[in-house]
């Protein structure tokens, strides 16, 4: 007890003694950094530095001390960047200087030592593999499986309607596993599918801005014992779910290699060639871990948002149906060449991205040198916030910007550059950006071609209005559950629908390996008639 109460002692008068350090000398040299909030001696920043819902917060100072702005976060300098120009001069003219990523010490207890590939250096040694591998062009080749999945959540929303955040959430992950592995999720209760999400649940509590400002800040108090530090627990845990997931994963694909039955999946190539990208074993299986929590969550985040706001204002539903009526007709679901033709669903798209980003603060970057941005200095090692949310809410840039209007991007199609920002900034692009763009496209399209979505009843028949404020908290938010009526437009919809599905098995069939015997037993009910 003596060791561990001198252990906790000695750990606070260290923090003390360093952070006054710091303190001290910045001081004297943050004459030319932007402005800030006023700071407290040693704290800076941290004692309104919020713990959720962080973009508002983060817009509402942006408003008061404009495009770019300091938090002094204990020792740590951030500045948050919450405008076009600043955003394209400091992350992609400057790019060589900030397309690092902050340490993260509670990421590294679970994933090790620079085995985080979204927040290390070794994400840029592998960034041109990944993206030859997921260009625009190469996404094209996953199309028919895209296309089969989307079919069955549109199948799905028939058969359980109420379930259709689970269907969502199960339609993201088995596009994302057919590409990458290609082993594909038929239910949500398949073992991969509960894995991931249980995963996730809890990784979200450690990557969340503000999750853990203390540890990450002041690095003495890294050295208090594990029974006075639940985060250790917390990384233990989610360290033992992320490998057994994506090295078991990995072992399949390195299986069916071996035997000569392989079906041209990401890991398959990123495998055949990990000596040539400098792999060792660890990073190929963190690799398509990566890719699997970016993919999975970030689909299925937008979809369901874009749900809630058909809900919320069925005036955009029914405006985009008329479109799409016009243009695909009923005797067909809708596919991705399509989407030219129909400017007002394009627009919808656009406009849930601006509305509610799914990341609405990214991940952020660092400076590893110091440079000036116009009058201002951003210092090495300076952590720097994208605030993407306060972009998509400038009412400078977006009239009007808390109502949600899709019709603003046939107004002024010249805006619509500016989305690119709801997959990253500089370097630091989302390498599945493409990919992420054609599922949101084919199944923005589905859902309006084929469903209405409508405000559930309580039990008295009252309409039960949306709550389009009532989100998650993490790097990547997504609607708290609601409950919304979904509905076939028509008989002949429904028929359509069901008629796609049937003819989608061969899509299938070539990510059906290693199934589990509960997903084999499903499919084959499935099937049955």
């Amino acid at each position: 007890m003596l060791n561990t109460q001198l252990l906790l002692v000695l750990a606070g008068l260290a923090f003390l003694f360093l952070t006054a350090k710091k303190w001290i000398t910045r001081r004297h040299t943050n004459q030319t950094l932007p402005p800030s909030p006023p700071p407290l001696p040693l704290l800076g920043n941290l004692h309104i530095f919020p713990t959720k819902d962080v973009h508002y917060q983060f817009t509402k100072w942006a408003r008061q001390y404009g495009e770019i702005y300091t938090l002094y976060l204990g020792p740590t300098t951030a500045i948050v960047l919450t405008s076009p120009l600043a955003i394209q001069q400091i992350l992609e003219k400057n790019s060589a200087l900030t397309s690092d990523r902050p340490d993260n010490y509670i990421a590294r207890l679970v994933t090790g030592d620079d085995h985080n590939l979204v927040l290390s250096d070794t994400w840029r040694s592998l960034r041109r593999g990944a993206h030859g591998i997921l260009t625009a062009q190469a996404c094209l080749d996953h199309l028919a499986i895209q296309q089969a999945e989307a079919v069955q959540l549109s199948h799905d929303l028939l058969t359980d309607p109420g379930g259709f955040a689970t269907s969502i959430r199960r339609y993201s992950f088995s596009v994302i596993m057919s590409v990458l592995y290609g082993k594909r999720v038929p239910r949500y209760a398949s073992p991969e599918a509960t894995a991931l999400f249980k995963m996730l649940e809890l990784w979200v509590n450690i990557l969340s801005p503000g999750a853990h400002p203390l540890i990450e800040m002041f690095p003495a108090l890294r050295c208090i014992p594990g029974p006075f530090a639940s985060w250790r627990r917390l990384c233990k845990k989610v360290r033992i779910i992320q490998r057994q997931l994506y090295f078991g994963l990995l072992d399949e694909v390195e299986a069916r290699s071996d035997q000569g039955n392989g079906n041209g999946c990401f890991m398959e190539t990123v495998c055949a060639r990990a000596q040539e990208w400098g792999l060792d074993r660890e990073l190929t299986g963190y690799l398509g871990g990566v890719l699997i929590e970016a993919g999975s969550d970030t689909t299925s985040a937008f979809i369901q948002t874009l749900v809630l706001l058909l809900v919320a204002h069925p005036q955009v539903q029914r405006k985009a149906q008329v479109e799409l009526d016009a243009v695909v007709g009923t005797d067909r679901m809708p596919i991705l060449e399509d989407l030219e033709d129909l400017p007002y669903v394009r627009a919808v798209i656009l406009e849930t991205h601006r509305y509610r980003p799914v990341a609405p603060l990214a991940v952020p970057h660092a400076a590893t040198a110091g440079f000036n941005y116009g009058q201002y200095t951003i210092p090495k090692g300076a952590i720097l916030f994208v605030n993407t949310y306060g972009v998509f809410h400038d009412e400078t840039i977006f009239k009007d910007p808390e109502t949600y209007n899709p019709s603003r991007f046939l107004e002024n199609p010249e805006k619509e550059k500016l989305l690119d920002l709801a997959f990253g900034a500089g370097r630091r692009v989302c390498p599945g950006m493409n990919l992420a763009r054609n599922s949101i496209a084919i199944n923005t399209m589905n859902l309006l071609w084929g469903f209405d979505f409508m405000k559930a009843r309580d039990a008295t028949g009252a309409m039960i209005e949306p709550d389009v404020w009532d989100y998650s908290e993490g790097v990547a938010t997504c609607p708290n559950p609601f409950k919304c009526d979904i509905n076939p437009r028509s008989r002949h919809h429904e028929e359509i629908v069901r008629r796609d599905f049937i003819a989608s098995r061969d899509a299938f069939l070539p990510f059906e390996h290693n199934l589990s015997a509960s997903d084999k037993a499903f499919i084959r009910e499935q099937w049955k008639d």
